[in-house]
């Protein structure tokens, strides 16, 4: 293992980081805070979940955090912040649990893009910052019904 992480260390890698090369990572951890555990999906439908297929993210707190959709829909992630974000499904760093919410992906400053249709066999999907997994204000929920 340590000839693994020195190695890894010698080719600019980081052991232990969250498997993003250096030209993926999608914000800067300077400006958010609220650092908490890895996302997260609950088993669940959270009862603050309410009914929209978009979610804003602002001062890096995604709004609403816990959705509900028809399976089917598309979801719109709207990026208000002043910094760039990845939204991805959750487990961080695998980001297969919905691949369908992988399709918003990057998003600079002021834009907005949609997920795949929602067609995923779960019926809870979590969703983060790829670049920042722990900040708690960009984890959420996609219910499916």
């Amino acid at each position: 293992m340590a000839a693994a992480c020195t190695a890894a260390a010698l080719s600019s890698l980081a052991c232990g980081s969250s498997g993003s090369s250096p030209s993926s990572s999608s914000s800067s951890s300077g400006a958010c805070s609220s650092i908490g555990p890895a996302p997260a999906t609950p088993s669940a439908t959270p009862s603050s979940a309410v009914r929209t297929n978009t979610i804003t993210i602002a001062n890096c707190v995604a709004t609403p955090k816990d959705i509900i959709v028809t399976r089917g829909t598309q979801v719109t992630f709207i990026n208000n912040d002043s910094q760039t974000h990845e939204m991805t499904a959750n487990p961080h760093p695998e980001h297969t649990e919905c691949p369908e919410i992988n399709s918003a992906g990057f998003l600079i400053a002021g834009q907005q893009r949609q997920t795949s249709n929602m067609v995923t066999n779960r019926t809870i999907c979590g969703f983060h910052d790829h670049g920042l997994p722990n900040v708690v204000g960009l984890q959420g929920s996609i219910s499916i019904q």
